[in-house]
């Protein structure tokens, strides 16, 4: 673990400027500009230096921000030895430079070496740069007659500096990676719920048209065979009436679902009520205390009746029919009941929606269905928790 630490670059995220506010870029920029101005003007207003020696100290100062520049870059891209080379080209060229008179520029260049390396290398490689910037310095500052004291001081307070800055950068990566992250976390919900609408849209569409296209299909093959049977007009005239009417319902039911899809569902109780009216021998029981239900358990337990209903027409016709809603604590229950009769001639003739698909539906939401035969006739039992 400490050997990962030693070696381990601050995030590319901590080194790049990424995530730094504007103000306080310009700020920096503005505090970088004038050190620069502050050491060129302590520099070259020494009457010492002219002529060549200032030709030489501004050639300096331009290798030196080009080193600094190319520095930065590197690090950004975790370049190690080409980072620690330009580190060491910029400490030898602070010791030219403080050869040669610019002992002010030279200490500066050692200290913000040693600071940027502390702030921006594995500390593995930080440590021994920033210790041989710090120990340039300190050499200086006693040499001038500041005392070991006051130079350890200064260099300490500087490497806390380096470190300071160091922790800050890596807690603005860490903030970075963590917006990135909820970032990708918001688009893929978002992608998840657009995929999850289309779906309800996709099955909404499907059950709408194999109830009522499936239907419209029976009494026109029921037709079809009436007349190739030659039957007579009534009865041909009965199955095209009814294939109509189920457009019609057809059409009902895909109003009504697209009214789901926009949040304007007409009352279940008035819906289940308004069903049971259109079949002979229907009636409904509504218990529990009425509550409005989510759009998606809503739909379910209207579509349940109807392809319930549908069965019983199919299968019993003028069987008597008992639908009955209860609103249960954390979910509710529809019960449909048939009092049984003989299986119509529509028996066999293809199938709707069907047990298969309702009981899909029902599971979708985490409910159950069940349907079989009950002490009279078919009992089809849907729950669906809300």
């Amino acid at each position: 673990m400490m050997r990962e630490t030693f070696l381990r670059w601050p995030s590319r995220e901590a080194l790049g400027r990424e995530g730094i506010p504007r103000p306080r870029r310009l700020l920096a920029w503005a505090v970088r500009l004038l050190v620069a101005g502050v050491l060129l003007w302590s520099a070259f207003h020494d009457d010492r230096v002219h002529g060549w020696t200032a030709v030489a100290g501004a050639g300096g100062a331009l290798v030196a921000a080009v080193l600094a520049w190319a520095f930065f870059r590197l690090t950004v891209e975790h370049r190690l030895w080409p980072s620690v080379t330009l580190l060491l080209l910029l400490l030898g060229l602070a010791a030219g430079v403080h050869a040669v008179g610019f002992e002010t520029p030279a200490t500066v260049v050692w200290c913000g070496s040693a600071v940027a390396a502390l702030e921006r290398l594995p500390l593995a490689a930080a440590l021994p740069t920033a210790g041989a910037g710090f120990a340039a310095f300190a050499v200086f500052a006693v040499s001038s007659g500041d005392g070991w004291l006051g130079a350890a001081a200064t260099t300490g307070g500087m490497a806390l500096a380096g470190y300071a800055l160091r922790l800050d950068a890596e807690a603005r990566g860490s903030a970075q990676r963590l917006l990135a992250q909820e970032r990708a976390a918001r688009a893929a919900e978002a992608e998840s719920a657009a995929l999850a609408e289309r779906a309800r849209i996709a099955r909404e569409i499907h059950d709408v048209l194999a109830h009522s296209l499936s239907a419209q299909l029976v009494h026109l093959e029921a037709a079809r065979l009436l007349i190739e049977r030659g039957a007579d007009r009534d009865r041909i005239l009965e199955r095209v009436v009814a294939a109509r009417g189920m457009a019609r319902d057809g059409l009902d039911e895909t109003r009504q679902a697209l009214s789901a899809l926009r949040g304007e569902l007409t009352p279940l109780e008035e819906f289940l009520t308004g069903l049971v009216r259109a079949t002979a021998g229907a009636e409904v029981t509504v218990a529990g205390e009425r509550r409005p239900l989510p759009a998606d358990a809503s739909q379910t337990v209207r579509r349940v009746a109807q392809e319930a209903l549908t069965n019983v027409r199919k299968h019993a016709p003028g069987a008597g029919v008992r639908l009955r809603l209860d609103y249960e604590p954390g979910q509710v229950t529809l019960r449909v009941r048939d009092s049984g009769g003989p299986p119509g001639e529509l028996a066999g003739a293809g199938g709707g929606y069907g047990l298969l698909g309702m009981r899909e539906r029902a599971e979708l939401l985490g409910g159950s269905l069940e349907a079989g035969p009950g002490e009279e006739g078919f009992v089809v039992t849907l729950k669906v928790p809300v």
